[in-house]
Parts: C-alpha cells; structure tokens; sequence
C-alpha cells in the first residue's frame, strides 16, 4: 500500500514534536491513562494489542499488567517507534514489541489478541468502520475494546483557550470536525455506537469523562508546550518578532489562570469507550 499522506505527516512534524515533548505529553495524559487501564482491565496472561502506541508508554503499562502476557504497539510514525523500542530496552522489558503499521489495514493474525487499547490514537481513521473492523479481527471472541478520544472541541479548554488568545494574531488551522478524519472525529457518542456496531463489536459503553490536561509544572512551560505544537508553529510562522511576541504574551496571560499547585490544568472532555467481540 502507498503512504498515505496521513503517516508522511506522522513521519514528519508531527511525530518528532511528539518524540520532542515524550514526557510532557505523557504527564499531560497521566489521568487519561489511569481511565483507560480502569476500562480494560488488562489481565496478567493477556496480550494486549496498543493502536497508535505512539512513544510506547501505554504499551509498556500494558506488557506490566499482562506480565505472564505480551503487548504489541503499533503506529505510523518511525521516529516514535523508537523511541518506544528504546524505552522499552532502558526499562528491560522483555514481553513487549513494537511495529511499524497502519491498524485500518495491517494484517493482524486472526483472533491473536485478548484486549485492544488506545489513547486517542483511533480517532484519525480514514474509514472508521473498516479500520474498527480490521482491529476486531484482529481480537479473540469475547475480546475487549477499550479507547479514549475527545469529546466536542467547544467543551475543551486546551483545545479552546490558547486558540482563542491567537485569534487576534492569527487563524489557527482547524483540527477537524465531528465526524472528519482527525482529534474530534469521534465526539459524537451516537457516532461511536454506530460505527463500532457496524464493525462487528457489541456491548458498546461511552463514560463521559472530564479529566484536565497537565500543560506544564507552571506557566512558562505550559506556554513553551502551546507554542511549539506543529499546527501553532505553522500558523505564527510568517508573524514578525514583534507581533510573535505579543502573540505569545496573549497566549501566557491567558494560560496564567490556570495554573494551579498540580501545574496549569486545562479541562479536556474525553470518552472511555468499551466493547467487546462477539462471544
């Protein structure tokens, strides 16, 4: 199959900013994280496949809860996998693997996982309903599904409030619609239920959750994360030194609210989606 347009971009900017901000992005997501491992009660003689494992910290959660079990992450990007492969090394876990795939068609051994995982991974499917299906397959009967994505953008305030202090800057592009390809392709509950039931799973449950997104230990932090974000940098890339400044003054006074003793602590709606395979 040719790449997609979709992995050259996670084969580009996108993926050497996440493998950049590995760290803050995993402490930014720990509440998540918690959520998502709440709901797939992974077992320890599971194996646990990890879809858009991204820097492989979720998968290497997995293969400590499935330790008489094994975890596979898979995603697009080449610059994240290894750092995942080497994080699993520096930790020296033994029972986890990485793969560099595409889960809407990668052709996973029928039937050879007990339980699929992701943070917010699944929500860039081109075809939902195909890619979903491909991961069912993927599952053994009775195996489980567990996700987190976004809820609606408008209810986000990391989503909403550094967009809104450069609007008088700049247009920051659009992360994409409910139901288009993209972080809010999935806010739609009803939508959920549709296409996971049309791909083959059953017992679909939504858990509203509304766990905050850590942006940093203070503002300053919390400004350097907004600011380097592919889509901001492309978006203030023509401004003069001046005008950027003042942008980024903007985006600090308003981050400066919430910044709180945990750190600066943007809300950011979320679903925990289960199901299950057909028995």
């Amino acid at each position: 199959m040719a790449e997609s347009t979709r992995t050259l971009d996670w084969n580009g900017a996108n993926g050497d900013h996440w493998v950049a901000y590995e760290e803050k992005y995993n402490a930014a997501m720990i509440r998540y994280g918690e959520r998502l491992f709440a709901g797939a009660d992974v077992r320890p003689d599971e194996r646990v496949l990890d879809v858009g494992c991204g820097c492989g910290q979720t998968t290497r959660v997995a293969a400590a809860l499935a330790a008489e079990g094994s975890a596979l992450g898979v995603d697009l990007s080449a610059a994240m996998l290894a750092q995942a492969r080497t994080r699993a090394a520096e930790e020296d876990i033994a029972n986890v693997r990485f793969e560099q795939a595409d889960a809407q068609v990668h052709d996973f051994a029928p039937g050879a996982y007990d339980v699929a995982i992701s943070r917010h991974g699944v929500m860039f499917f081109a075809a939902p309903v195909a890619a979903f299906a491909n991961v069912r397959r993927a599952l053994r009967p009775a195996g489980r599904l567990a996700f987190v994505c976004w809820r609606a953008p408008e209810e986000s305030e990391y989503s909403g409030v550094p967009r809104a202090a450069l609007a008088p800057y700049v247009t920051v592009p659009p992360s994409g619609g409910v139901n288009e390809p993209g972080p809010n392709s999935l806010a739609d509950p009803d939508r959920v239920r549709e296409v996971l039931g049309a791909a083959g799973f059953v017992d679909v449950h939504l858990e509203a959750e509304n766990e905050p997104m850590n942006l940093g230990a203070d503002v300053g932090e919390a400004l350097d994360f907004v600011l380097n974000r592919p889509h901001v940098q492309g978006a203030m890339a023509d401004l003069d030194g001046t005008t950027r400044a003042k942008a980024a003054e903007c985006v600090r006074e308003a981050l400066t609210p919430y910044l709180t003793p945990e750190g600066v602590l943007l809300r950011a709606p979320a679903w925990l989606v289960t199901a299950h395979t057909p028995a």
